[in-house]
């Protein structure tokens, strides 16, 4: 499902496979594992950065598993993987560290919030776009994503086109909304900004706990929802 490599500094997750890496419980409870090995092991100067093998970054939960026999959505199995996936949220928010999504192909609804929720998101020209498809689908959107979405994505108007129109994002268009911070022209190069990024923002050897506290406060309403703030001062204290 993922693997974790330590390049120096930096951690690299994988989504592996060429699947289109869903969402699934498997695949949460994987990633909140390996989330907390990095929490474990990072010191100043960690720098995370994730990425996936294939077409897909991520499509989002995991569809098939939350259908009924006829093709309905089965509510209480969407509402498992909605529920679980949420501590994965807060898990990144509260990283000790930084953190950066290299975006190597389609992310759409849960999987564009995985990605959204790094602290940097690089993306390649050449395959994949932003998509939340929850209102094409029939869908509403969990509390947890528009907070997010509306701490991550400050435009009204690409907030509008992404929530209300379900328009499917090019990485031109993201960063034109503001919403990714570069696109590049393959995978390679994808990477290959991601690994700098990650090293010049190593190079700062920044204390984690500091990190995560402006973090957390940078983004007071998904902090907020999730616990993690409250009146803009963090429930859980930096060690100063």
């Amino acid at each position: 499902m993922c693997t974790l490599e330590k390049r120096g500094n930096l951690f690299i997750l994988t989504l592996t496979g060429e699947d289109d890496h869903r969402l699934g419980l498997p695949m949460i409870s994987t990633l909140r594992t390996t989330l907390n090995q990095i929490r474990t092991d990072a010191k100043p100067g960690s720098v995370l950065i994730t990425t996936a093998q294939g077409k897909f970054f991520s499509n989002g939960f995991d569809l098939a598993y939350a259908a009924d026999k006829n093709g309905s959505i089965n509510i209480p199995r969407l509402r498992e993987m909605v529920d679980g996936f949420k501590p994965v949220i807060s898990d990144f928010l509260t990283l000790p560290l930084p953190t950066i999504a290299v975006v190597s192909g389609h992310a759409a609804a849960a999987g564009f919030m995985l990605a959204l929720v790094h602290d940097y998101v690089l993306m390649r020209k050449d395959r994949g776009v932003l998509y939340m498809s929850e209102i094409n689908i029939g869908l509403t959107f969990p509390d947890y994503f528009m907070a997010l979405m509306k701490s991550k994505i400050t435009s009204p108007i690409a907030r509008r086109d992404v929530v209300l129109r379900a328009a499917k994002l090019t990485a031109e268009k993201a960063v034109e909304y503001g919403i990714i911070d570069s696109a590049h022209e393959n995978l390679e190069e994808t990477m290959k900004a991601g690994l700098k990024l990650g090293e010049e923002l190593g190079s700062k050897k920044w204390k984690g706990e500091i990190y995560a506290d402006i973090r957390m406060n940078s983004y007071s309403e998904i902090s907020e929802l999730l616990g993690l703030v409250e009146n803009f001062k963090s429930v859980i204290p930096a060690k100063l």
